[in-house]
């Protein structure tokens, strides 16, 4: 892809706490949330020559993957509500004062259409940094790659769009957005579009959408689903990926400071905090939460499992973290990174991005890539196949607001979801106290910690390499056979750790 590792490392960084348009080929007319038209055209081509937008930085082609872009082009509405937004997410919500806009959808697909498992993921990117980013492709394009997935990313946001439209203006100065309040039915569209414009997929058919959403796009998701899911019908299934106690404004964005609003606009149509995932959708939801998510929300977001919903915490794991931030940018699924993340683990940096980003404590270096791997696995198969995921028990806290953790005896968190990263530790994982300096030192308070053994403690848990290996295959067996971790993925790991020096 076009731009360099780095300016993709840092603004998939930044945007996940968290990047005139020549189009040829055909239109298509697809329904909307709210009873309009959306025309579909592409695929886009001009300017750069590529999409703008911060995923991995490897050439899709050896992943036997490739992209392409389209414009998507209608008419969007907002909603709004008669009575007050209700804490149980079972909202009922009118559209209203159309506006049209022109957004993109990024699209990655299998380049043999064989490989195709009739399945697209459509990712809300995110646009916390002030860039489109797509951390759940980073974090997942392993195991979409392996099982045939295509991805399609959508600006459904007015600051990721008018980013994209700065970076290259000759391929999107036709793009147009009327706020965040409309984001919504945009969305909707979106998913709409992909079910019934095989164009977009270049021929392909998707026989399942899914929706997901990572960070602040999370907390759209949960929004989302609580107001306009229902009635829009526009996916099977939801992946909300690290959200907060509550959700997004339901129109407007938040206020730069508490109970204000910006000049010369509305104060947004706030919803309320906690906000749970409404329990008569109908439609399966897979919520994943790390460290970092379950403290911030104070554990206020936890709902009790169901036939439709599912909750995993991911013991060890921060909002995002090292995969996410360089070795998953770059990882093409040749096992290359877990070998990269175990050394990292004995070795964590606290400089993820040198010049951009340095914080205090190093930072976390968990299992949270291969536990969305298998949640990605299992959403897909619980839609298509009616076969729910495993449930898996709670993070074990011994104090709520603010949370503690209760620990295991090597600093480990007990609970949640478990992998040989913790129940075979070199290190501490955890998913809170880090700060850092500077500009975007802020953002390392998402990015969790890493605090390895040291070689006396490592000598004394693994007397001999054969040893660790030994210990790290039963916990991937587990783990596998609790529906934690794939396969594929538990080979990789335990190859990672036959090749690593440990002890040293």
């Amino acid at each position: 892809m076009a731009e360099s590792l780095h300016r993709r490392a840092r603004t998939a960084c930044v945007g996940v706490v968290l990047t005139i348009a020549l189009t040829v080929g055909v239109s298509a007319n697809v329904a909307s949330a709210a009873g309009t038209d959306a025309t579909v055209s592409g695929p886009v081509t001009g300017g750069a020559g590529t999409p703008t937008v911060s995923t991995t930085s490897f050439d899709l082609s050896k992943v036997a993957y490739e992209q392409s872009e389209y414009f998507l082009s209608g008419t969007a509405q907002k909603y709004s509500s008669a009575d007050p937004l209700t804490n149980d997410g079972k909202w009922t919500v009118t559209p209203g004062d159309p506006q049209p806009y022109t957004t993109r959808l990024v699209v990655y697909r299998p380049t043999d259409p064989k490989k195709f498992n009739g399945t697209v993921l459509v990712e809300w990117l995110n646009v916390s940094g002030g860039v489109d980013a797509g951390p759940d492709w980073v974090m997942t394009h392993t195991e979409l790659a392996r099982d045939g997935f295509a991805w399609v990313g959508v600006s459904a946001q007015a600051g990721g769009m008018n980013a994209t439209k700065s970076a290259d203006e000759a391929r999107y100065s036709s793009l147009s957005h009327p706020g965040d309040s409309y984001s919504y039915d945009i969305y909707s569209q979106a998913g709409r579009a992909v079910r019934t414009n095989s164009k977009v997929l270049d021929g392909l058919k998707a026989k399942t959408v899914l929706a997901a959403g990572e960070s602040q796009s999370a907390s759209r998701m949960v929004t989302y689903i609580d107001a306009v899911a229902k009635t829009a019908r526009a996916y099977d299934g939801y992946l909300v990926h690290s959200r907060g106690a509550g959700g997004s404004p339901l129109q407007g964005s938040p206020p730069p400071v508490v109970g204000t609003a910006p000049a010369g606009q509305p104060a947004p149509v706030t919803v309320p905090s906690p906000t749970q995932i409404r329990d008569d959708l109908g439609t399966p939801v897979f919520v994943l939460q790390t460290e970092t998510d379950v403290y911030n929300s104070n554990t206020t977001a936890r709902q009790s499992d169901t036939k439709t919903y599912r909750l995993w915490e991911v013991a060890g794991t921060s909002h995002y973290d090292e995969y996410g931030l360089t070795f998953g940018t770059k990882d093409t699924g040749d096992g290359q990174g877990a070998v990269q993340l175990l050394a990292a683990m004995q070795a964590p940096t606290s400089d993820p991005i040198p010049g951009t980003i340095t914080c205090n404590l190093p930072i976390n270096t968990g299992p949270a890539h291969w536990a969305l791997n298998a949640a990605i696995y299992h959403l897909n198969r619980w839609v298509t196949k009616d076969v729910a995921p495993p449930i898996a028990p709670r993070l074990e806290t011994t104090t709520v607001a603010p949370v503690t953790y209760a620990l295991d005896a090597s600093g480990n968190a007990r609970g949640g979801v478990r992998s040989p990263q913790v129940d075979v530790p070199i290190a501490v994982l955890g998913g809170t106290t880090n700060t850092g300096t500077g500009s975007l030192g802020t953002f390392c308070r998402l990015f969790g910690t890493t605090v390895p053994l040291t070689s006396q403690q490592l000598l004394a848990a693994f007397p001999t390499h054969d040893q660790f290996v030994a210990q790290w295959q039963k916990a991937a067996d587990q783990a596998v056979k609790a529906g934690y971790l794939l396969p594929p993925d538990a080979s990789e790991l335990v190859k990672a750790a036959q090749t690593a020096k440990i002890p040293a």
